[in-house]
């Protein structure tokens, strides 16, 4: 109950996972029809980079802070400009002062039609989300856990949607909370969009997370980690990654597009590292860059 997500906003880690959210609701807007987002560890929805914690760490700056000014190839800059797009609408005199947590980056990206449930658990950071969509219909946010959220609120009344499953990792067993909030949501849920964050760090347990993803017989799951420097003399976060199931069929050739770029644009040492290949569905092992 004591992370908070100013310290880290718009980091490495916040870059790949919100450019990749955007490119799951840019295709979920291919369709007419309405979908929503469910969004079970969402924070508080919009930080402020000015302030005192986010300016203590300036994790943003190795982060966000390099791509938004960045001369970007355009195969990158077409995957990357509906994230970066939302980031420059919330800094409309140019800087960067306003970064979109995850709820606020879909609201921005929705059509009229389509609905946001946002989880927030703590309540301190509830009241802070709950007034930033307050009086908007298309949102609701709700004080709950979000791994609770995974049974109750599935599947959505739209019949389709992006479920986003992002703890803090702060406390014992949410890899193992992870597979079986998974489990639980794909059987009430099947057609569902999910993308689920991890860490990467020293001794974290992921040959296990991703044997036990796999195990779990989902027919298509997509894996893409992206690891800025090495995890060997920190204890700290090296690198993070994203378990996408139902993957859009476009998303996989993106990916080996993007992740090659945000390794050299953002890494921090000589050992950063990318690799995106599939762990259940359309092809073998491949370790990307």
């Amino acid at each position: 109950m004591n992370y908070r997500h100013i310290y880290h906003a718009g980091n490495f880690a916040d870059v790949l996972k919100h450019a990749v959210l955007a490119r799951l609701v840019t295709y979920l807007k291919q369709k007419d029809k309405a979908f929503r987002v469910l969004d079970t560890h969402a924070g508080i929805g919009l930080y402020d980079l000015s302030s005192e914690e986010a300016q203590k760490t300036g994790e943003w700056r190795e982060g966000i802070g390099r791509l938004i000014d960045a001369d970007l190839p355009l195969p990158v800059a077409a995957i990357l400009e509906p994230y970066l797009s939302v980031v420059r609408d919330l800094n409309p005199e140019g800087g960067l002062t306003h970064y979109p947590g995850s709820p606020k980056l879909v609201r921005m990206l929705f059509r009229p039609q389509d609905r946001l449930s946002a989880m927030e658990l703590h309540p301190e950071d509830y009241e802070t989300l709950h007034r930033l969509f307050e009086g908007d219909f298309q949102s609701r946010v709700t004080q709950l856990d979000g791994w609770l959220a995974l049974g109750a609120h599935l599947p959505p009344k739209e019949k389709r949607g992006l479920v986003l499953v992002d703890p803090p990792f702060e406390i014992e067993g949410e890899y193992e909370r992870l597979v079986d909030g998974l489990a639980k949501a794909y059987r009430r849920f099947a057609g569902g969009i999910y993308c689920l964050w991890y860490p990467l760090k020293k001794g974290a347990p992921v040959k296990d997370l991703h044997a036990a993803l796999k195990a779990l017989d989902i027919p298509k799951m997509l894996v893409a980690e992206l690891s800025v420097r090495s995890d060997r003399d920190t204890t700290g976060l090296a690198g993070s990654g994203l378990v996408i199931v139902n993957p859009p069929y476009t998303l996989k050739g993106e990916l080996d597009i993007l992740l090659p770029y945000l390794k050299e644009k953002l890494r921090q040492d000589r050992f950063a590292s990318a690799r995106c290949f599939w762990l259940r569905g359309e092809a073998p092992l491949n370790r990307g860059a």
